[in-house]
């Protein structure tokens, strides 16, 4: 199959491809590489060193035979170039990763608000509307996130996608309907994604296009088979306040002798999965293509749940860090429980891998080989959701004197 990966490069694309790659597809990444001139912007940059993207391919076609296709693009502002690409080589599926993925990044100011919505809105309507203009069949699977739906407490399992109502008619009816399920954003880059829930849902259902839509939990580990083959094949790893990833950044505090920083009360519930069990979900939702016609299909892609505090002692009784709480720069509510539906990527025959399979302990080794990279000044998170709560973010930046908070 020939499979156009949008934003290959990153943190989910580049592992991804070469996944795919190596399962025989043909692979074509398009990326503008703005995640790198992201780290330019903030000043910090992977915790594990990344060769260009040239040299990537380079070494894999070089270990593998395999070659993975890289083009220059940028999908929110060079439409007509991509819409030439389609034409010529028309793959037949498209593999969407190609947004600003980071909440706390979205928040950062009104410049980085409008950023998010221009490139993130912008990629996916582009992507859309040229599958459509160059009429080629292609099944899309896009990459969402679990925090469309929200983290309020409805006291009910959050469904994959859809939420069955009955609503009483004039007549005195109930007429029974499938809805999308509530969208409840929690930041700017959130809300991105619940915008494009409603493009997908106009595209089906108007031009019959094919899309797969991903709800995704929180992402850990950095390691997949294929990014273990060759050091220079290795993945990102961000530790940074504005793209570090909870887990992830609890491992390198760790590693380093930084305290554990939970925000707030670490009564937070979120979703988690496995970088290598989020290649594989991907490759199946191309596996399982929805009908040409049909509705849009909504995987909720994650394999379990955790409190942010009882990671936070997890990852201490591991290693023995100290665990401290400080103010969070959230919006968000103190506690929450989250009980998610994730039964169609289990019956397509995901055997995820969890935190207790002992996995933790491979990436803690990565950060500590690779500590002497990390600036400890980009560890605290101090993107505010609100002008109010900025003030309270004053952490030593060097984590030499964090004190827990109430």
């Amino acid at each position: 199959m020939k499979i156009a990966i949008l934003g290959g490069d990153g943190f989910i694309g580049w592992p991804t491809a070469l996944h795919l790659s190596d399962a025989g597809h043909e692979i074509h990444i398009i990326d503008n590489l703005s995640r790198r001139w992201i780290d330019t912007e903030l000043g910090v940059q992977s915790l594990t060193p990344m060769d260009s993207i040239q040299e990537r391919t380079r070494i894999w076609h070089q270990e593998t035979g395999r070659r993975i296709h890289f083009h220059l693009i940028d999908l929110a502002r060079d439409y007509e170039v991509f819409k030439q690409w389609l034409s010529a080589n028309r793959p037949e599926a498209i593999i969407h990763f190609a947004e600003q993925r980071a909440a706390p990044y979205s928040m950062k100011s009104d410049r980085h608000k409008n950023y998010t919505v221009n490139n993130n809105v912008n990629a996916t309507h582009n992507v859309l509307n040229a599958i459509v203009e160059t009429g080629i069949d292609a099944h899309l699977v896009h990459l969402g996130t679990m925090g469309v739906y929200g983290y309020s407490t409805v006291g009910a399992a959050i469904p994959e996608g859809y939420l069955p109502v009955g609503i009483d008619t004039m007549g005195g009816e109930t007429v029974r309907q499938e809805i999308l399920y509530p969208a409840n954003p929690g930041s700017i880059y959130h809300m991105t994604k619940c915008l494009d829930q409603l493009l997908f849902q106009f595209y089906a259902k108007n031009d019959g296009l094919r899309i797969t839509d991903l709800h995704q939990g929180i992402v850990w580990g950095t390691h997949t088979e294929q990014t273990r083959r060759h050091a220079q094949l290795i993945n990102r790893f961000d530790y940074d306040g504005d793209y570090g990833t909870v887990l992830n950044r609890f491992l390198i505090q760790a590693a380093i002798g930084y305290p554990l920083t939970v925000h707030g009360s670490g009564g937070q519930t979120r979703a988690f999965i496995h970088i290598q069990d989020s290649v594989r979900c991907i490759e199946l939702a191309l596996k399982n293509p929805p009908a040409r016609g049909s509705r849009v299909e909504i995987f909720n892609q994650m394999t379990e749940t955790h409190r942010v505090a009882d990671l936070a002692r997890l990852v201490s009784g591991l290693t023995g860090a100290e665990v401290v709480n400080l103010p969070n720069p959230r919006k968000e509510a103190p506690e929450n429980d989250l009980v998610v539906e994730n039964a169609k990527f289990l019956a397509l025959g995901l055997d995820p891998i969890k935190l207790a399979d002992g996995l933790l302990d491979e990436v803690v080794e990565v950060a500590r080989k690779f500590a002497f990279r990390v600036d400890r000044s980009r560890i605290p998170a101090m993107s505010a959701w609100t002008k109010e709560i900025a003030p309270r973010l004053n952490a030593d930046p060097e984590g030499k004197r964090l004190k827990s908070v109430s």
